[in-house]
This record gives structure tokens, C-alpha cells and sequence, in this order.
């Protein structure tokens, strides 16, 4: 396994339940109230981790098509847009497994290069490659 070269390094706290607590930054930038989503039989009055990974996997992937676009000497638009969806649920040989599915939309480049910055852009994004081998991850040009 490659090593890597840290830049930049977070540290969190969870406190209470877990998925019925709270979660902070360490620096206090972050402070969220979590709560079961309702739909696995919580009260929904408050964030999930995984909206969490959600909002965190769709800014770190447009972050990484437009490294990969500026490596080509692209400029992509500002109203291009990275749409996330998290799924998570029971895995067949125990436990619970998350699926993840990105929408992408960058208006006025023809499909075939979306395509390409899509999938560079999935080669250099740190959760794309966090989760490679252990998530199944849909990727979709819209």
C-alpha cells in the first residue's frame, strides 16, 4: 500500500449514542447534533453520518475533477454540480454496508469529456479511493 504524504490532518469527537449524539471538530468548526434517521426507526431530529459522507464525498469529488480539468488546462464551470446519494442498510454476511451513487452535471461540455474528467476525477478524489474495493459506487453523467 502506497504511503501518504499528509498535508492536512482533522480530528472529531463523538459523544453520546453514536448515531444519537453529537460530533465535533476539534477545532469547533464543526458541531452537529446526530439523530437515527427515521427511516432505520430514529427520531430524524438531527444529522446522520451518513449525510455527513454525503456532503464531504460530493465537495471532495468536484474538488477533484477540477484538479484533473486543470491538469488538461480545462476550466470547468462554476455552475458545475457533484449530486451525492448514500444508502446504507444490512449486508448479506452481517453488519451494514453503504452504497454511494454520484450524479455529475457539468453544463455545455460534450458528454465524452465529462466522462473522462468524471472518471479521473474518481482516480485522484481521496474518498473514491478510501472506499475503492469495499463500496459500490455508481457514477452517472447527467
Amino acid at each position: 500500500m502506497a504511503v501518504t504524504d499528509v498535508k492536512y490532518s482533522v480530528g472529531a469527537t463523538a459523544t453520546g449514542g453514536g448515531r444519537d449524539g453529537r460530533s465535533k471538530s476539534d477545532d469547533g468548526a464543526l458541531d452537529v447534533t446526530l439523530a437515527v434517521p427515521k427511516a432505520m426507526g430514529g427520531s430524524g431530529n438531527g444529522n446522520n453520518p451518513e449525510q455527513l459522507f454525503a456532503v464531504g464525498y460530493a465537495a471532495c469529488f468536484l474538488g477533484a475533477m477540477r484538479f484533473a480539468a486543470s491538469q488538461e488546462k480545462i476550466q470547468l464551470p462554476a455552475d458545475t454540480t457533484v449530486s451525492t446519494k448514500i444508502g446504507i442498510g444490512p449486508r448479506p454476511d452481517g453488519g451494514f454496508g453503504i452504497t454511494a451513487a454520484l450524479q455529475v452535471h457539468i453544463p455545455g461540455m460534450d458528454k465524452a469529456e465529462v466522462q473522462r474528467i468524471v472518471e479521473k476525477g474518481h482516480h485522484i478524489c481521496p474518498y473514491s479511493n478510501a472506499i475503492r474495493g469495499n463500496v459500490d459506487v455508481g457514477l452517472e453523467v447527467v
